[in-house]
């Protein structure tokens, strides 16, 4: 008995020191140049690498408060007509969401996806994905209408607190003909922890 308690005790003593020793030769192996960098798996990358995803967010990324303004409608709203208030998000993956002031039953939330064309400058793809057209319909929910494409050409302040550009909008009936165009500008400002309701109103 005395034998074999010998024998495991000395088997767990070369476990142990092994351990200690793979820990030190891996603690060796760092240079004093070495650079530590955040890292996050890209989703959806069948070779699920690690990529650095802190070295890649954009100053758009971020949540804004936007407002779309009609100007230059020669047959459409006049300028200065008021055509959404929106609370919207642009993510770092490059994607985008909208929850727009319309009526839910109209369809207010819209997505879409951006790119960066130039210092602070970006262009984002935007759809509104259907909803109900609300004309001759004394409840408030009428037919079935289709979706719009929303073209945004923004321009990010120096601060990157607010940014400023212009919108092109094509609403489409459900089999995508075109019912109606609208141009004009677009302002953003940047909500953060100190926003109130009252500054978005």
């Amino acid at each position: 008995m005395k034998t074999i308690s010998k024998m495991f005790r000395a088997g767990l003593g070369l476990v142990l020191m092994g351990a200690c020793l793979t820990a030190m030769a891996a603690a060796q192996c760092g240079t004093p140049t070495a650079k530590l960098h955040k890292q996050a798996w890209r989703v959806g990358d069948p070779t699920a690498l690690l990529t650095q995803a802190a070295d890649t967010i954009e100053p758009i990324v971020g949540m804004w408060h936007v407002t779309f303004t009609a100007e230059g409608n020669s047959e459409g709203p006049p300028d200065g007509a008021p055509i959404d208030n929106a609370i919207v998000v642009w993510h770092g993956d490059g994607t985008e969401i909208m929850n727009s002031a319309r009526p839910p039953q109209d369809g207010d939330f819209c997505m879409g996806v951006w790119k960066k064309v130039g210092p602070n400058r970006y262009n984002l793809n935007h759809f509104a994905w259907g909803g109900n057209d609300t004309t001759n319909a004394p409840t408030g929910i009428g037919n079935p209408a289709g979706p719009t494409r929303i073209i945004e050409q923004v321009t990010l302040s120096a601060d990157g607190n607010s940014f400023s550009g212009t919108f092109w909008l094509r609403a489409t009936d459900t089999a995508g003909k075109p019912t109606a165009t609208i141009i004009g500008t677009i302002a953003g400002t940047r909500i953060t922890m100190e926003t109130t309701v009252q500054d978005l109103l």
